[in-house]
């Protein structure tokens, strides 16, 4: 008998790709918002988690699944920062409800963390014993959610990813890059801030991996290229074959954002590797990866 896997969240980048990889071996149910996504072999419920959070609990409580899988966030940083109380309802008082529900039934939860909960001043990538310290109101609730869920139950998993990117209508940054040189426009991109991009085939295959073996805990799974956004996009360009003279530096100085980013939080992922026998792709084999999706 499969185990019942549901995954909030699963019209998105993460909750969708996740899909089609789980779908083969769990009883899947999902939910979506706005973008409704249709898979065979799937049941699916339209839930707005911010203006209907009871009928999210009630539905977690109605389907009893063995795995939660949390996708759901508000992933602009800069509205985070304008905007704390979205944050703070999506990041940490949902958050805290779901993983209560999951408690009292028994469920697994796997939550989809950040690694803005780091400070970015450490000269090395960061490790799960590293201390956090975020420095934008984003970081801070998803930092929050984080110990709700691992104080609640040693079942629990949480998953620290960065610039998650795919051959995928939600990878947005790639696909702003790719459209934009397409159609010949400039664009400006940050040569200060440091992260290691993760391809979602990667992240989702983790997932499974983690329930397959049943590993608990904090990790950090994400890209093996630490490397800024500039020099993300020039490899593109490079690699779909566009003009990457289209594409300038810019510095965090020069072009203000509402909240503060760290300088580097590239992660190091061999916490995680090691345990599952998985390694997570480089900047270049993720770009060829999407590249040869796209052709």
């Amino acid at each position: 008998m499969k185990s019942k896997l549901l995954i909030i969240g699963g019209s998105g980048l993460v909750g969708s790709t996740l899909l089609q990889y789980a779908t083969p071996n769990y009883d899947i149910h999902f939910t979506y918002n706005t973008n409704k996504i249709t898979f065979d072999n799937t049941n699916s419920t339209q839930i707005n988690l911010l203006d209907n959070q009871k009928k999210n609990l009630e539905l977690i409580k109605e389907i009893q699944p063995d795995i939660v899988v949390n996708t759901a966030a508000q992933s602009s940083v800069d509205l985070c920062e304008s905007d704390h109380e979205i944050a703070d309802k999506l990041h940490v008082k949902i958050t805290q409800d779901i993983t209560q529900v999951c408690k009292d039934i028994d469920s697994k939860l796997v939550y989809i963390s950040t690694d803005a909960v780091f400070q970015g001043e450490l000269n090395k990538r960061y490790t799960e014993i590293d201390s956090t310290n975020p420095v934008n109101y984003y970081g801070l609730t998803k930092l929050r959610a984080e110990q709700i869920i691992l104080n609640s139950s040693k079942n629990n998993v949480v998953l620290r990813t960065a610039v998650v990117y795919g051959h995928h209508k939600k990878s947005r940054f790639t696909n702003w890059i790719i459209d934009s040189l397409r159609q010949s426009k400039n664009v400006e991109l940050f040569v200060d801030q440091y992260n290691t991009p993760t391809l979602v085939d990667d992240l989702t295959k983790s997932i499974i991996l983690i329930l397959q073996k049943n590993i608990s805990g904090l990790f950090h799974a994400s890209g093996s290229s630490c490397i800024n956004r500039f020099e993300f996009a020039v490899k593109l360009a490079e690699k779909f074959n566009y003009d990457k003279s289209l594409i300038s530096p810019v510095t965090s100085k020069e072009k203000k954002q509402d909240a503060p980013r760290p300088v580097s939080t590239c992660l190091n992922s061999q916490k995680l590797e090691s345990l599952i026998d998985f390694q997570f792709s480089s900047i270049d084999d993720g770009i060829s990866f999407i590249f040869n999706k796209s052709n």
